[in-house]
């Protein structure tokens, strides 16, 4: 479930206190006793331990740290071609539904230029489809990322291919890690 607020198209994220932006990276996450902290009860809208049976699982974090502001579960699809994006949250301080001033702006385009770049690693050439949580967000990714609405399985189903995922690939700058948690 795409459930990010996309808010701005910046490179890095940017601190909403100071103005400063803070280069990121890219960890993956196999261990499901770190994921067990990060659940419905908390604000990260499902038990995250649980989506390691089928995905692949990814946090974006302020670089050289293990600060958490967004996690990103994908499943290489070959069935439809493309990666699935099974499940894209901001970490509650930068969840507009759970704060009132987030911490950090950009971490919705981010993990979705995270799933982009795992769809080319892949081969499929940065496809990627997903069910948006609702109406809402699946209007802004059409009308501001080129989001083609699906609504095969799902009526808030999309996916981003072609030009329009490489426009998302190209605004967003991170570095993939090789360490794993």
């Amino acid at each position: 479930m795409i459930c990010i607020d996309v808010d701005e198209l910046t490179p890095c994220l940017k601190d909403l206190s100071t103005g400063e932006t803070v280069e990121t990276e890219v960890i993956r996450i196999r261990r499901k006793s770190f994921l067990s902290k990060f659940n419905k009860k908390n604000g990260w809208y499902v038990n995250w331990q649980e989506l390691l049976k089928n995905n692949e699982v990814y946090a974006l974090v302020v670089k050289g740290s293990v600060d958490i502001q967004g996690l990103i579960a994908l499943e290489d699809n070959k069935d439809y071609g493309a990666v699935y994006l099974s499940w894209a949250v901001a970490a509650p301080q930068n969840n507009p539904e759970i704060v009132e001033v987030k911490k950090f702006t950009g971490v919705g385009g981010h993990l979705m230029a995270i799933a982009i770049e795992r769809s080319e690693q892949l081969g499929y050439n940065g496809d990627v489809t997903g069910f948006c949580r609702n109406k809402e967000i699946m209007d802004h990714f059409v009308r501001v990322y080129g989001a083609d609405p699906i609504r095969v399985i799902h009526e808030y189903q999309i996916g981003v291919y072609g030009e329009a995922a490489r426009r998302i690939r190209e605004v967003y700058d991170y570095e993939w890690t090789d360490e794993e948690l």
